[in-house]
């Protein structure tokens, strides 16, 4: 007999007597544990109800009622409170970062970690095992089943005639293997044995025993006949593993692109922090000016007081760019998941990639076509219009009447021993046979046309997503290559706006030193070149953003590696019976 795909995959099918009669020994101890448990639960009343039986419940208190958070109870001492002078009151804040251990982080050990450690990946990569396991449980309909049965009976009865016992005595032992065909048929091979002893004085046999050799086949031939019918369930299960596989991927692609935007943007913080400190130091040196000029009576001391509000909204700047940080810090930790970087720990990531950006003169209709045939919701759909195909294939049959051909074989064997009984099945001296048909048809058979008709509607209903699909697609390729070109745009604009701001602010510089312009004036230049470096950071970084956007909008990933992923079984080595103990989790990237 030739093996099943799932013997192929390795996974052992009852098709293989030898291979189901291993896999049943290694469960007979569960078998075992499972019938001494419940003898020892058999001293416990089925009539009655034990709390025992059930799971704890939940207290009412703990779900119909909302605490209330008093802050003040998670609230360390405060220190002595003492006077602060101006000048710590504008003194730049510590560095929070100062001191911490610093982790270099390059895009594609951002993507590693990710891979081996994201918690959304690691349960997307469960779905893969479950679905695997789903297809195994649909193959298994094809596997040999070993059925046996023994009974003792023995009867005292009272007779009003001499021919007939009073008492009698039987032993009946059967045995046998029940083999499912592809074809939808069923065949039988039985071993039936028998021991009879009696009172009655007319019996040549006492005791008796009779063992038959007994062969029998049932085929369909309309409703459920053929392979393609009866392995609609397996051809079902393998395109779900696909879709699966499928859904899956599209998964990894969306952490992974999720990851690279938070390593960007963290970068953005980092560098919005660095200029908002570059801000501070302007003003303190804005400050600086002014006391020196009220100092030499040169300005009013008016000028003292703009310059020390400008340094104080800056700080106020740097507080928020330093917050900014942190929450960036804890979304890339929180995806990459790597032990010693928790979000909590005292590390921070240092980003180790500049932005390099590079004009790109884009194909938007060579990205289309891309994006169509990589999209892994195209693939879904595909797959899933061949499981409608199949599914009205499967209807079509379901809608035929059922006939049956039944036949039966059977060689008979009776003696005085068990010796006798065997010779006799041996030498083939008692040979029976049956063979017949049945038929079965509902009067109407709406049922069935309903369900063809359904099947067939479901299918029509998906080719009309499938071309929707095709135009969002279409939609989401063109507005990432237009969100690409506008971000280009931006990084030109802004780094001619920073040119502009840097030449006006060293313009009004001059003229406070001349007295032509006041603190604010002076101030207000120096915000306005930060707002325009912020600007074109932002810019940079959307730009990357822009391009991680259309790699996920072609279903695909930025970067010159191709990333390849595994299932992950969270059994780890072995499963519950010990089957597969190849089975291990594991993440690879290739080149």
């Amino acid at each position: 007999m030739s093996s099943s795909p799932a013997a192929r995959r390795g996974r052992s099918l009852g098709s293989n007597p030898a291979s189901s009669f291993r896999r049943f020994c290694m469960r007979a101890p569960s078998l075992a544990s499972g019938v001494a448990a419940a003898v020892a639960c058999s001293c416990a009343s089925p009539l009655d109800d034990y709390e025992s039986d059930y799971l704890p419940r939940v207290p009412a208190s703990r779900v119909r009622s909302i605490e209330a958070l008093e802050l003040s109870a998670y609230a360390s001492p405060l220190p002595e409170e003492k006077e602060t002078s101006q000048a710590e009151a504008l003194a730049k804040p510590p560095d929070p970062f100062a001191g911490m251990e610093r982790v270099p982080l390059t895009l594609e050990q951002n993507r590693a970690w990710t891979l081996a450690n994201n918690l959304n990946l690691k349960v997307a990569l469960v779905d893969p095992v479950i679905a695997n396991e789903t297809l195994s449980e649909e193959e298994a309909r094809f596997e040999w089943v070993f059925f046996g049965s023994a009974r003792e009976a023995r009867f005292d009865q009272p007779s009003d005639s001499r021919l007939d016992s009073n008492q009698f005595t039987s032993t009946d032992v059967e045995m046998g293997v029940r083999i499912p065909l592809r074809s939808g048929g069923t065949a039988t091979v039985e071993l039936p044995f028998n021991r009879s002893e009696t009172d009655n004085e007319f019996d040549t046999l006492s005791p008796s025993y009779a063992g038959d050799v007994r062969f029998s086949i049932s085929q369909p031939l309309l409703r459920g006949a053929g392979r393609r019918a009866n392995l609609h369930g397996i051809r079902i299960a393998r395109l779900e593993n696909d879709i699966v596989q499928a859904q899956t991927n599209l998964e990894v692609i969306r952490q992974l692109a999720e990851a690279d935007r938070v390593y960007w943007r963290l970068y953005r913080a980092e560098r919005i922090l660095e200029v908002r400190q570059q801000q501070y130091d302007l003003a303190l040196a804005q400050l600086e000016r002014a006391r020196r000029r009220v100092a030499a009576q040169v300005d009013p001391e008016v000028e003292i007081i703009r310059a020390e509000a400008g340094l104080a909204s800056q700080l106020e700047q740097i507080i928020i760019a330093e917050n900014d940080v942190r929450n960036a810090q804890r979304d890339l930790k929180r995806i990459v998941n790597q032990p010693g970087l928790e979000m909590e720990s005292p590390v921070v990531i240092e980003i180790a990639n500049e932005p390099d950006p590079v004009y790109l003169n884009l194909d938007e209709e060579a990205l289309v076509a891309a994006a169509l045939d990589t999209r892994m919701e195209m693939l879904e759909l595909e797959l899933r219009l061949a499981q409608d195909l199949s599914t009205i294939d499967f209807q079509k049959n379901q809608a035929l009447p059922l006939f049956t051909l039944d036949y039966a074989y059977t060689i008979n064997g009776l003696g005085a021993s068990v010796g006798e009984a065997a010779t006799m099945v041996h030498d083939k001296n008692f040979e029976d046979w049956s063979v017949g048909v049945s038929v079965e048809a509902p009067l109407g058979n709406e049922a069935a046309e309903s369900r063809v008709h359904r099947a067939i509607l479901q299918r029509l209903q998906r080719l009309s997503t499938k071309e929707d699909r095709k135009q969002q697609i279409r939609q989401e390729v063109l507005t990432a290559v237009d969100q690409v070109r506008a971000a280009w745009q931006r990084i030109l604009a802004a780094r001619q706006n920073v040119l502009a701001a840097a030449r006006t602010l060293r313009a009004e510089e001059k003229q406070y030193e001349v007295g032509a312009r006041t603190s604010t004036e002076v101030l207000d230049a120096q915000t306005r070149l930060a707002d325009a470096q912020a600007s074109e950071i932002a810019a940079l970084v959307d730009y990357q953003v822009a391009q991680i956007d259309l790699a996920f909008a072609t279903g695909m990933l930025m970067g010159a590696a191709r990333v390849e992923w595994t299932p992950r079984d969270p059994r780890g080595a072995l499963d519950a019976f010990g089957d597969d103990p190849a089975r291990q989790p594991k993440v690879e990237r290739t080149n």
